[in-house]
């Protein structure tokens, strides 16, 4: 292992191993390149997608293989909480589409993604436990992804009837979290390889789904907006809370090595960053000095995403079956 590099074959024997939390890797590039758009990075906003978008690709046409000529490890993973990154990288996808202007592919990612999110979110809770690593957060996610997307699409599109799904969606996110919470486990900050930052990155995905909401046109001025606007400043401040206490983590015990779960610790950077950047642009006149700490945030979450790929290809360059 690692006297010479591996082949076509091998490479490929790789993938098609990958377990179906290899989906946070899209989510992860796909979240890093909505910031970059946020904040005016067009170019490199495009480079991440394209990179996105061909691994989304590649997943789910190995997705649709096992579905068809392996249904038994199929079946196996469909019931873990990673197989819900397949919900949630496809509204990431979609979120960045809907944010381009381009509304018919975005409502193509919202259609797919609520397709494939009640059979496998019914699939995961059925198998439940205690105890389990930050990927059980999963739930929550994929829930709150569609909430953003479909947010996003409520103020793009005259669609004004999305709003309350979406608000179903938010609140339905939250409640997931607190069951998600309940079987987390607390031990995995310190031993973790990397998905123990979902916990904080969910909620800061549910922030980012309540700054849409609080976009939506028609819920401005109402009692709904007044309780969404500090809600989801709590839950960004949370976000915070957890960024620090797992960045603590990370220097108490240190795990440089690289692992798949890798990037479901970029995930949650970028999404806190995104977060961060919306929330301030949803209530500019009171949070707006909050998009420099965003931008902060969103250059350290591009910082992780290079080391994580670098990572990747060091790991490719001595991998062996």
């Amino acid at each position: 292992m690692g006297d010479r590099a591996p082949t076509e074959d091998e490479l490929v024997g790789w993938w098609a191993s990958l377990p179906p939390g290899a989906g946070t890797a899209v989510m992860a590039t796909g979240i890093v390149a909505i910031g970059l758009d946020l904040v005016g990075q067009g170019a490199l906003s495009w480079i991440l997608f394209i990179l996105a978008a061909i691994a989304w690709l590649a997943l789910a046409v190995d997705f649709a293989r096992q579905l068809l000529r392996d249904r038994d490890r199929w079946e196996a993973e469909a019931d873990t909480p990673p197989a819900l990154t397949a919900v949630a990288a496809t509204t990431i996808l979609g979120t960045w589409f809907a944010i381009q202007g381009w509304s018919g592919v975005a409502v193509a990612a919202l259609v797919v993604a609520v397709l494939i999110w009640p059979v496998l979110l019914t699939a995961v809770v059925r198998h439940w436990r205690r105890h389990l690593p930050g990927t059980v957060f999963l739930v929550c996610v994929a829930t709150q992804g569609l909430a953003v997307l479909s947010g996003t699409l409520v103020v793009s599109l005259p669609a004004g009837w999305l709003a309350w799904p979406t608000l179903g969606c938010f609140v339905l996110g939250l409640a997931l979290y607190a069951d998600a919470f309940r079987r987390f486990d607390l031990g995995q900050v310190r031993s973790g390889t990397g998905d123990q930052w979902v916990a904080g990155g969910t909620l800061a995905i549910s922030a980012l789904a309540g700054a849409k909401l609080l976009a939506v046109p028609a819920w401005r001025g109402t009692v709904l907006h007044d309780v969404l606007r500090p809600l989801m400043l709590v839950m960004l401040a949370l976000s915070v809370c957890w960024y620090v206490v797992l960045v603590y983590a990370e220097v108490r015990w240190v795990r440089p090595h690289y692992d798949m779960g890798r990037w479901a610790t970029v995930f949650p950077m970028g999404t806190t960053a995104v977060a961060t950047l919306s929330v301030a642009a949803a209530d500019a006149t009171a949070v707006g000095w909050l998009r420099t700490p965003g931008q902060v945030l969103l250059w350290v979450s591009l910082a992780a995403w290079i080391l994580t790929l670098v990572g990747l290809a060091r790991h490719l360059a001595t991998y062996s079956p």
